[in-house]
């Protein structure tokens, strides 16, 4: 097991929002963390991951300006933006 001191962190930014996590956390997580929904849905209601394996594609992001990105496919990196409101 690792210690918390062994851990590398990484800053992703959320919605322009910093957010410190784990290395080899996922942006979902990452979103989760920032009080934030991935998504909001055609009727207004927010959205977050749901089959948290790619199937679904609730938790899609645009990720350093790609859009539809699965957030829980992809790992955070150091600088990362992340907007889920595109």
């Amino acid at each position: 097991m690792l210690s918390q001191a062994t851990l590398t962190q990484v800053t992703a930014m959320v919605n322009h929002v910093p957010v410190v996590v784990p290395s080899g956390t996922t942006v979902a997580v990452a979103i989760v963390l920032a009080g934030q929904a991935c998504r909001t849905s055609v009727t207004g209601e927010p959205r977050g991951p749901l089959c948290g394996m790619g199937i679904c594609f609730e938790c899609r992001v645009t990720i350093n300006g790609q859009l539809h990105c699965r957030s829980c496919q992809v790992l955070c990196e150091q600088g990362m933006e992340v907007d889920t409101e595109k």
